[in-house]
């Protein structure tokens, strides 16, 4: 038998946030690494898609179910439907800028109902329905901005990451009792169809991507590799940690 602690063989994942982005390469690639998932998000056609990404596709061991994370009713259909898991990616989330005079209560509670109080509540009704297996794996996919960097006209979106990976230190201290690991992933900026649309234009794109010493973005895939990481049995001493995947922009 060959030897891999990286392997994700035999388990069972939950991914949030399938349906693009790093849910959906997170998806391809534990798939590839031998798990069976169970893909959520709010757009059936997108997780039928990514499904159709999904290297074994054996739709006996990779399944999806359509939910809305933000809606109480949504997170309890999901669970209901969960088999017993070994570990779970928590990383549905949206983005928003404004400038901090324009904030409003309205996009605060947007932003912290998605990225903030969707994942806390979704942990607390999978350990309530013990869909966790002892040693399962939790990843929270937070950022840099929640982490380490700030920018103009992030701070509430900032505010919401940051809040997300205070809470996941206080559930790898809660849980690890269970033998349940909690950690976080801090992305940099990621490539995504905005970029390669050029809805920017290329001297700004030049001028941000100059702040990253490696000198480009990541790619979804770059994130996915981390969190199988966390994942898998390589990792069984690691909890409560926020693991930065930047390319160096932090490090500016």
């Amino acid at each position: 038998m060959e030897y891999n602690p990286f392997s994700l063989k035999g388990k069972k994942l939950l991914i949030t946030g399938a349906s693009s982005g790093i849910g959906r390469a997170t998806a391809v690639e534990c798939s590839r690494l031998g798990a069976s998932v169970v893909l959520t998000g709010r757009r059936e056609d997108e997780l039928n898609n990514t499904l159709a990404l999904i290297e074994d596709a054996s739709y006996a061991h990779h399944t999806y179910v359509v939910a809305d994370l933000a809606l109480e009713e949504d997170r309890s259909r999901l669970v209901k439907e969960l088999p017993q898991i070994d570990g779970a990616v928590l990383n549905a989330g949206i983005s928003k800028m404004a400038p901090i005079q324009f904030i409003t209560e309205q996009s605060l509670e947007d932003l912290f109902k998605v990225n903030t109080f969707a994942p806390i509540l979704l942990m607390r009704q999978l350990l309530k329905a013990k869909r966790l297996s002892r040693g399962a794996s939790v990843v929270f996919t937070s950022s840099i901005s929640g982490f380490s960097n700030t920018a103009i006209g992030l701070a509430e979106y900032g505010a919401s990451k940051s809040a997300l990976t205070s809470y996941m230190k206080y559930a790898a201290l809660e849980l690890a009792q269970k033998g349940i690991r909690c950690n976080a992933v801090h992305p940099g900026r990621i490539e995504t169809p905005l970029i390669a649309l050029k809805q920017i234009s290329d001297e700004d794109l030049r001028q941000d991507q100059a702040r990253y010493p490696l000198g480009r973005y990541g790619r979804p895939e770059e994130v996915a590799w981390a969190i199988a990481y966390l994942l898998s049995d390589a990792a069984a001493w690691v909890t409560g940690s926020s693991l930065v995947i930047d390319g160096g922009r932090s490090l500016k």
